[in-house]
């Protein structure tokens, strides 16, 4: 242990939006449970790069006892480009890969000649990335959508995705309980006024209705839902209205 800089993030300020992620070089910072934490403080520098893009102000820097900092984090992008100041494999954890990409942030529309226009209002759009605390989720109508369903439906924007905000995951690839926590986290976080689900009509697809069943019931909350499967081939196969209280 030795007394140095370190960073400091206030939990009540950050809403996970996930901008100090990429700005730390080091790669001691990821997005955990919708909140940005320190991966170890042995990988922070205590230099403050990351303080400049939180929007929320919640990062700051203090000094007081703590790791030895013993460079960055392996796979990191300072690990990358330098790899002879990297710590060794074996004297560090290795953290968890965390895809700048989840970056959460509002899109504004903007029409292109040569396709149709989008109907996405925000980023990122897996359910495993979205953050209950983001902002685009506040009174919201929710769309669950499978991930092969823009694929099927050629008018996907227009009919399902416009005025909507949207999570989608495939539940033959996804671990269930972890799509129900995060759900559950929207549901609760948020005062949703609808969800639209939409699947595809194989089998492993019908996971996603438990998912949100299972949600629903977690949060204590009953909500009007509507359900549509579609073919391959995007035609409805199956459409269902539940109503709410």
């Amino acid at each position: 242990m030795a007394k140095r800089k370190i960073i400091v993030i206030d939990e009540e300020k950050c809403d996970g939006c996930g901008l100090c992620v990429p700005s730390c070089a080091e790669g001691a910072i990821e997005i955990v449970d919708g909140k940005a934490r320190l991966v170890a403080e042995k990988f922070c520098d205590g230099l403050g790069a990351c303080m400049g893009e939180c929007p929320q102000g919640a990062l700051t820097i203090e000094e007081r006892e703590a790791e030895e900092f013993v460079g960055p984090a392996p796979g990191s992008p300072a690990a990358l480009e330098h790899g002879e100041h990297a710590a060794p494999t074996a004297a560090v954890e290795e953290p968890v890969f965390v895809c700048p990409s989840s970056q959460m942030r509002k899109l504004e529309r903007r029409e292109t000649p040569e396709a149709a226009p989008s109907a996405l209002s925000h980023w990122p759009v897996k359910l495993k990335l979205v953050s209950a605390q983001a902002s685009f989720l506040k009174g919201a109508e929710l769309l669950v959508a499978a991930d092969c369903a823009p694929f099927a439906a050629g008018d996907f924007h227009a009919r399902y995705l416009a005025g909507r905000a949207v999570v989608c995951g495939c539940p033959k690839f996804e671990d269930q309980e972890e799509a129900v926590a995060r759900l559950t986290a929207i549901l609760k976080e948020n005062d949703i006024q609808g969800i639209t689900i939409v699947n595809m009509e194989v089998p492993c697809c019908q996971g996603l209705v438990q998912v949100v069943r299972q949600a629903m019931v977690a949060a204590g909350k009953v909500l009007p839902v509507s359900i549509c499967t579609l073919a391959a081939t995007g035609q409805v196969v199956q459409q269902l209205k539940i109503k709410g209280k």
